[in-house]
């Protein structure tokens, strides 16, 4: 009898998707309710504290409030996001927390989890991700399981989504 040579099952798809089904579960959104209660304390506590300016630190201060032009602050987008942009950014940082990810490549696994291409865009375009850095580990990944040439480590980056820069820094990064 010949006996097949079977794929070790680590190699299987569907292992993978357990592995990944497995860490969303662990490492997914958390509730946070006492942690922001804690630091909108802390916050309110540090701003009534407040110390008298000297007066050399006085007349710099209002000759700074004259020479500059006011700063608006950016709006913080926790403030307005939905519900789905809140949970599909959980998401996204979940996915890049154990797994490199291209800009579209992550779009595209957010999709494929159910979040609509708003949510997801919105999601990616949020989550501080560095997508350089991404393609790094991604290309360092790539090494630990197989020998590329150089441009094969780039054609493979460029297939997931990176941008031919990401691709090139990336490889670079990783020593080719």
């Amino acid at each position: 009898m010949e006996q097949k040579n079977k794929k070790p099952f680590y190699k299987r798809w569907w292992v993978w998707v357990i592995v990944v089904i497995l860490l969303i579960g662990i490492f997914g959104p958390k509730d946070n309710t006492e942690s922001s209660t804690d630091d909108s304390q802390s916050t309110a506590q540090s701003q009534t504290t407040t110390t008298e300016p000297t007066d050399a630190e006085s007349e710099d201060a209002q000759q700074t409030e004259q020479t500059a032009a006011p700063v608006e602050e950016p709006e913080e987008p926790a403030d307005t996001m939905t519900m789905g942009q809140k949970n599909a950014l959980g998401s996204a940082e979940s996915y890049l927390s154990f797994a490199a990810f291209s800009r579209s490549g992550l779009i595209s696994q957010l999709e494929f989890e159910g979040y609509s291409t708003e949510d997801a865009t919105f999601a990616v375009d949020n989550c501080g991700a560095d997508w350089n850095e991404q393609a790094a580990k991604s290309a360092e990944s790539y090494l630990e399981m197989s020998s590329f040439s150089r441009q094969g480590l780039i054609d493979q980056l460029l297939f997931e989504g990176f941008t031919q820069e990401q691709a090139e820094y990336g490889v670079t990064a990783a020593g080719y």
